[in-house]
């Protein structure tokens, strides 16, 4: 049996640590006075300070020619100092939003891992694959994190409602916003605070459900007699019945809990573009994972061909997850439909990097790096391309969200690595906690010696 090391415990608890100090040092210098916002937008944007200099000197060449020029320029400056304060309140808004936004990138990224990591299970135990009990513990390790990462997601969505004030990352949140927007009134029907909160307890039941008995009936496999087949039954007959609910579920949830940062927008192949990066990071943690465990003496059955085969899927959802996400953005920009096509124009002009750069990461160095076949064997290899493909994955998120909350306010700074060491600390000691409570290697599964001799 695995046991999580000291030196593991150690460092998730101090990525935890510097993740708590990152986050709260996030907070503390995102809420700043209309006055400092006021300064830091002069001395930002020289461009802007210039064109208002020309604007009111040009008012007041036109001020002494007459008496009515000076009542005109009397009105346009106080209407542009109207402007001024309202681009500087909308400003404060949106720095004040960026530490919540960066904590609910990086819980819904972990915990999206976890999800994805379920959902493969699902999968393998329904088709019945015979390359798979070797892995069957891993997997159950990870998922463990998806009840507490679920919750954590829901609980910074809500709370940037009711703490603070104007914090909300979902704007649908903010009753003054609905007050003045005919389109989300008309959708407030389904996006409420109290349906959003019933909605998210039925996904985070279900799908811990699913993961609760899943583990209990993998377990009670081990001490089964020999030819029992009882509790693998019952393992096949859950997890056919949790793929139907998970992929109702996991739609409505992308909706929720990702598409509705953007109410105005939406878009019909959500749902899969989201599941498609869920299932490509949850296959990558799983072989990360495995080659981790293999290289400190641990799942010694598991050879170079379930390598290969995570390798294989790491590949598969790559593209599988770019051909989405181009249909995605092909039909909306080629339509060219006004409240469609704001969602990339705003990506593009405010996030031209990371929104190009995720392509790079999610589609070009996956398929340059895992095309060929003897380079998915080697285990440093497939580490190093994990590491980019999640690098990858957390910045999609990225996009998705922060547009929506921070604007073009945005900078992977402070707030948003502190999130990513704290959630990524909890993961780590939840998973690996996980990963310590059973053998890492099944037994009486009818599969099991399938999997031992996997080769090709």
């Amino acid at each position: 049996m695995y046991t999580i090391s000291n030196r593991l415990k150690t460092f998730s608890i101090i990525l935890i640590v510097l993740g708590v100090l990152g986050v709260a040092y996030g907070f503390m210098t995102s809420h700043k006075s209309l006055d400092e916002v006021k300064t830091m937008l002069a001395h930002g944007d020289g461009h802007e300070t210039a064109a208002d200099t020309h604007v009111v000197a040009g008012a007041e060449n036109h001020a002494e020619t007459s008496t009515e020029g000076a009542s005109h320029e009397a009105k346009a400056e106080a209407d542009h100092g109207s402007h001024d304060d309202e681009h500087a309140a909308h400003v404060q808004e949106q720095l004040a939003k960026r530490p919540w936004s960066a904590m609910y990138v990086a819980a819904f990224f972990f915990m999206m891992i976890a999800l994805g990591v379920l959902a493969f299970y699902a999968i393998n135990v329904a088709a019945q694959s015979g390359w798979s009990p070797l892995l069957n513990r891993v997997m159950e390790g990870i998922t463990a994190y998806l009840l507490p990462g679920a919750i954590i997601v829901v609980a910074i969505a809500v709370g940037s409602h009711y703490i603070g004030h104007h914090n909300e990352i979902f704007i649908w949140m903010n009753p003054e916003v609905v007050a003045e927007d005919k389109l989300i009134q008309n959708k407030s029907g389904y996006l409420n605070i109290t349906w959003f909160v019933v909605r998210a307890i039925i996904f985070i039941a279900g799908w811990a459900g699913y993961r609760h008995f899943a583990r209990k009936f993998s377990i009670a496999q081990d001490t089964a007699e020999p030819g029992d087949k009882k509790n693998f039954i019952k393992s096949f007959r859950i997890a056919a019945a949790f793929l139907v609910f998970f992929i109702y579920t996991e739609s409505i949830m992308s909706w929720d809990w990702i598409m509705s940062v953007d109410p105005h927008w939406f878009s019909t192949l959500f749902g899969w573009y989201v599941l498609a990066g869920m299932l490509v990071s949850g296959v990558t943690v799983i072989a990360m994972v495995t080659v981790f465990l293999k290289s400190l003496g641990h799942l010694p059955l598991v050879n170079d061909s379930h390598i290969h085969d995570l390798a294989k899927y790491m590949f598969g959802f790559s593209v599988l997850w770019t051909y989405l996400w181009f249909s995605q953005f092909m039909l909306i920009w080629y339509a060219n439909i006004p409240e469609e096509v704001t969602y990339f124009i705003t990506r593009i002009e405010d996030y031209n990097l990371p929104f190009f750069g995720m392509l790079v990461l999610n589609f070009v160095f996956p398929l340059l790096l895992l095309m060929n076949s003897d380079f998915k064997r080697i285990p440093w290899f497939v580490m190093m391309c994990g590491v980019l493909i999640l690098v990858g994955h957390y910045i999609d998120i990225f996009v998705m969200i922060m547009p929506a909350t921070a604007g073009d306010q945005w900078f992977i700074g402070i707030p948003e690595i502190g999130s990513i060491l704290l959630f990524g600390g909890l993961f780590l000691l939840v998973v690996f906690s996980s990963l310590a409570k059973a053998p890492l290697t099944v037994k009486n599964n009818p599969f099991i010696k399938e999997s031992e001799h996997f080769h090709y």
